[in-house]
Formats: C-alpha cells, sequence, structure tokens
C-alpha cells in the first residue's frame, strides 16, 4: 500500500507538468507555444528594437494597435517579429496579444458565408486589420467595427497557408518550433544577450 505522502507527492508532480505552458504544445520554446505564430499589437505605440533588451536602439516605432506580426524566434522576455512589410524587429513580449488578426492586402468583400456568391455584409479596404477569428477551406472569418464576415484566406496577411486549407490545428510533429539552441544563436546574430 502506497503512503498518502507518496500519493500527494506524485498528484503534484503530475498537475504541475501538466500546467506547464510547454506540455499542451510539444515546443521547446520559451513560451511553450510553436515557432512561427502569428500575433497582434496589443498597444497604439510598441517599440521594435535592434536586439533582444532595451539597451537596442529603436529600428522602428509602430502605431497601430492590432497590427498582425510574425514571432520568428524567442527568448525568455523578447520576441523577434516580421511585420507585413518584411521588417524584422525585436518586441517585449509585454507589448504583443496573442488576438490573432489580419491585413487586407486588398480591398475585400467580407461575405455571409464562405462562398464567393455569398451575400455581401460588408468591405475592408487595402491595409484594413482586422480581427481573424478562424479560417477553413480558403476562407477566414473575419471581424471589424462590429461588422462580420468570410475573406479569402490568399488577400490577407497573418494567415498560414495551412490554417487557409481548414486546419485548426497542426499535429505535434508537425508544428514549427524552434529549440533554445536557435533562439540563443537568433539573440547573437542580433548582436544582443538573450534576454
Amino acid at each position: 500500500m502506497r503512503s498518502l505522502p507518496a500519493i500527494l507527492a506524485f498528484a503534484v508532480s503530475v498537475t504541475a507538468a501538466a500546467a506547464s505552458p510547454a506540455a499542451g504544445q510539444g515546443c521547446d520554446t520559451h513560451s511553450g507555444l510553436p515557432v512561427p505564430r502569428f500575433v497582434s499589437l496589443k498597444f497604439d505605440e510598441v517599440r521594435g528594437r535592434a536586439g533582444p533588451s532595451f539597451g537596442h536602439p529603436v529600428r522602428w516605432l509602430y502605431v497601430r494597435e492590432g497590427l498582425p506580426v510574425e514571432i520568428v524566434a524567442e527568448t525568455a522576455d523578447w520576441r523577434r517579429v516580421r511585420d507585413p512589410g518584411g521588417e524584422t524587429t525585436w518586441m517585449h513580449r509585454r507589448t504583443l496579444s496573442g488576438r490573432r488578426a489580419a491585413r487586407a492586402l486588398e480591398t475585400v468583400a467580407l461575405r455571409a458565408r464562405p462562398d464567393p456568391e455569398a451575400p455581401v455584409e460588408g468591405r475592408a479596404e487595402e491595409g484594413a486589420i482586422l480581427w481573424l477569428e478562424r479560417c477553413r477551406a480558403g476562407w477566414c472569418r473575419l471581424e471589424a467595427g462590429g461588422v462580420r464576415g468570410w475573406a479569402a484566406a490568399d488577400a490577407l496577411w497573418g494567415v498560414y497557408a495551412w490554417e487557409a486549407r481548414g486546419g485548426d490545428a497542426l499535429e505535434p510533429s508537425e508544428r514549427p518550433c524552434y529549440r533554445s539552441g536557435d533562439v540563443a544563436d537568433a539573440a547573437d546574430a542580433a548582436g544582443g544577450e538573450s534576454r
């Protein structure tokens, strides 16, 4: 018969393992989330730096809350991001939101259903930022200013090809993940420390 302390110790270790950020994702990244991945800017003003620390110079000042960016590397506190124009900078993790957004690459019709013949609920001009709800079969459901609708995924920046095909998630073996060494290499390449 097992003792109560042994059973409690086992239960605590199982609970701690399940609660770790990396447990559900299978990624050896600081956040436990896949890299690369899309996120959005949390504030109206976000500084993009030359390296992963406040000591690095500001390369870009972003002034658009909700702008989608792609995390391409990460350290414990910093994320290397690619913006819709292809520029890469480092941003502090607190300036980024996990809420997904997409940028219209052209004027797009927001349709009632994921069908090119469906009624148009609204239009988004080129450069418009829309909140991304989900994608399937080449279409993404978006929301902006209280208007919801479906738009063709290939007219949006901030959506991966596999998402546009309709997959809600990749199998663990297919998830794109950097390993810890890759992140350190990315920080070294930026000329800075990893924190």
